[in-house]
């Protein structure tokens, strides 16, 4: 499995169990039972789950207006943003110094990117 495979299906996995559990914590909320911590619903979202909380959060309703909750999840979110920022941005240098851009000396799009 390559390395882009592997992170789309762990991105998938964590924002889908970051949904579930604000669903589950909402659930328990309402019925008086057992809560999933703050902790550990933030710690989902750090894990890479911050589309998923944020889906959750808004489908279910739960934690919108909760301080300082709201915050530490809006900081997670940022650095989210900023680590892809910086990806996208590492990716573009890399493949500049590969790519032929027009200058008939270098490699096409394509080839670069298959290596």
């Amino acid at each position: 499995m390559r390395l882009a495979e592997f992170v789309t299906y762990y991105l998938i996995a964590v924002n889908l169990v970051a949904f579930i559990a604000f669903g589950l914590d909402k659930a328990r909320a309402e019925n008086g039972s057992w809560r999933i911590s703050e902790g550990t619903l933030l710690m989902w979202a750090f894990l890479g789950g911050s589309i998923g909380a944020y889906a959750g959060r808004s489908a279910f309703r739960h934690k919108t207006r909760k301080q300082p909750f709201c915050t530490m999840l809006h900081s997670i979110a940022f650095m989210h943003l900023l680590l892809v920022g910086l990806l996208q941005s590492a990716i573009w240098v890399g493949l500049g110094d590969r790519v032929n851009w027009g200058t008939g000396d270098g490699q096409s799009f394509a080839s670069a990117y298959a290596n």
